[in-house]
């Protein structure tokens, strides 16, 4: 796929089951979303499926948050005449937050960890939301992205 290498570790007791379904999403979301990779970059991704309390210690170390958050997303970029340009990326997802979100809004697992996984990839991708003009300009591309899936518009929940 592009020059992307996948990983994925399970750090929770309740995400084993949901594996298989969960590199399926990713696999079909990353090729989807091909287009949004840069070409002259390999891209190496690691998948963390974890919980509260180690998104909690990630939050607070790099982010200096002290609360849960659903999906961190953490770029590494390397450079050099024998490898060529690396983008390592770490994407954690909380299965508690995502859990705790799914029952209060009635939405699919699957479906809203598609929707967390595309938004990290935009921010893979150089997407941002620091402002209102980037943050719609990112949610317009979410939206656009996750209906070619036929998930309905998330941010109408």
């Amino acid at each position: 796929m592009k020059n992307i290498k996948i990983d994925f570790f399970s750090e929770s007791k309740k995400w084993p089951r949901r594996i298989p379904k969960i590199k399926t999403i990713t696999k079909q979301t990353i090729n989807k979303m091909k287009s949004y990779f840069k070409n002259d970059y390999k891209f190496e991704l690691n998948i963390i499926l974890t919980d509260k309390s180690k998104m909690i210690k990630l939050n607070k170390i790099y982010k200096n948050k002290q609360y849960d958050t659903d999906v961190l997303t953490f770029i590494t970029k390397n450079s050099n005449k024998s490898v060529g340009k690396i983008l390592y990326c770490d994407i954690f997802f909380s299965i508690d937050t995502i859990e705790k979100f799914i029952r209060r809004n009635k939405v699919s697992i699957y479906d809203h960890f598609n929707h967390l996984l595309i938004h990290s990839l935009l921010h893979i991708n150089g997407y941002d939301h620091e402002n209102n003009l980037d943050f719609n300009k990112m949610k317009k591309e979410e939206i656009k992205i996750l209906g070619s899936f036929g998930i309905n518009d998330p941010y109408k929940i």
